[in-house]
């Protein structure tokens, strides 16, 4: 089931199992994502800044709705640039980075590709990536906690495509992703299938993200979900089963999240108060709290919504501050 570039919801509507309801669900809230912009608002009520993003809302035959930002049109990408810094890094500058991370891991270079042209050209590395010298092991490895801030189609966790020039990957060996990594450790390593899959859950469930915008979120949760049907069939040369595909959706949602990385809260979710008091005269005054976390830039004292993830070491839900904040002091 080969998928370009372009993932379209309606296809993965089609798969039922509640596939793509899970892909736009939002956990914090138990309702879905939000746009989180007003870029999609000229298409009239229920596609606003606070609107949830539904299958309804996306999956229109007149046209495609959220598209991957190499396929918009120049004027939309240069005004998502201008409102929200919106700049997508070029996958041979996600490659060099995370070379960088592996061979400090490693203490070797080289570990996944070898890079020529000033790193814009790579080729992957035939051996397979562990040696018996190497003192770091592969589970070790899988189980490493990695996170992608402010993600947008998330082109440092999966790189299935350049999100700068469109270039597709169709080849994974050619991939780059820290996920992608991941998934080819567990692939060198593991060999029977009932194995293999139980180290690609362990991977992704280490593979953190999170996303201001909702449409962009929705397009890296489906590139994580598009990852595992092209590594699957890669490897067993069949599909995977739609259980086992609503499974790993249901984890992606989870990993990969809306927030805003300033407040640890959804996007614009804090608000002024407004009290209202009475005096011994029956006077009525209005008065306006602000958020004390966004006046005194205090993390632990927004009063909007805390963004809620999975700690899956625990298989319970945790506010995504208190989980980051732990994974900070454990460095």
């Amino acid at each position: 089931m080969p998928f370009g570039i372009d993932i379209k919801e309606e296809e993965i509507r089609s798969w039922g199992h509640g596939i793509l309801e899970t892909l736009l669900r939002d956990r914090s809230t138990g309702e879905n994502i939000i746009w989180a912009t007003d870029d999609y608002a000229e298409r009239g009520e229920g596609y606003t800044f606070y609107d949830q993003i539904t299958a309804e809302k996306i999956c229109c035959n007149e046209s495609r709705v959220i598209v991957p930002r190499v396929l918009k049109d120049k004027d939309s990408q240069k005004n998502r640039a201008r409102k929200m810094a919106e700049v997508f890094t070029p996958s041979w500058l996600c490659n060099q980075m995370l070379n960088d991370v592996d061979e400090r891991l490693f203490g070797r270079k080289d570990v996944f590709n070898t890079c020529t042209e000033m790193g814009k050209v790579w080729q992957p590395t035939e051996a397979p990536v562990f040696k018996e010298t190497d003192t770091l092991k592969w589970k070790e490895y899988i189980t490493k906690t990695v996170m992608e801030i402010t993600c947008g189609e998330a082109p440092f966790i999966v790189s299935r495509y350049d999100t700068v020039t469109g270039r597709f990957f169709d080849n994974v060996n050619q991939r780059i992703g820290f996920l992608d990594r991941k998934l080819r450790v567990v692939t060198e390593n593991a060999k029977e299938k009932e194995e293999w899959i139980h180290w690609v859950k362990i991977a992704y469930k280490c593979s953190f993200g999170y996303e201001w915008q909702g449409d962009n979120l929705l397009l890296a949760r489906q590139n994580l979900l598009m990852t595992f049907f092209d590594y699957y069939e890669t490897v067993w040369n069949e599909q995977p089963s739609w259980e086992l595909v609503a499974e790993m959706a249901e984890i992606i949602s989870w990993n990969i999240w809306q927030m805003d990385g300033l407040k640890y809260v959804l996007p614009k979710s804090c608000k002024t108060q407004v009290i209202e008091e009475s005096d011994i005269f029956g006077e009525i005054t209005r008065k306006e709290i602000p958020c004390e976390g966004c006046l005194k830039d205090l993390k632990h004292k927004h009063n909007g919504i805390y963004a809620k993830m999975m700690d899956w070491s625990k298989n319970e839900v945790v506010d995504a501050i208190t989980f980051l904040n732990q994974k900070d002091n454990d460095k």
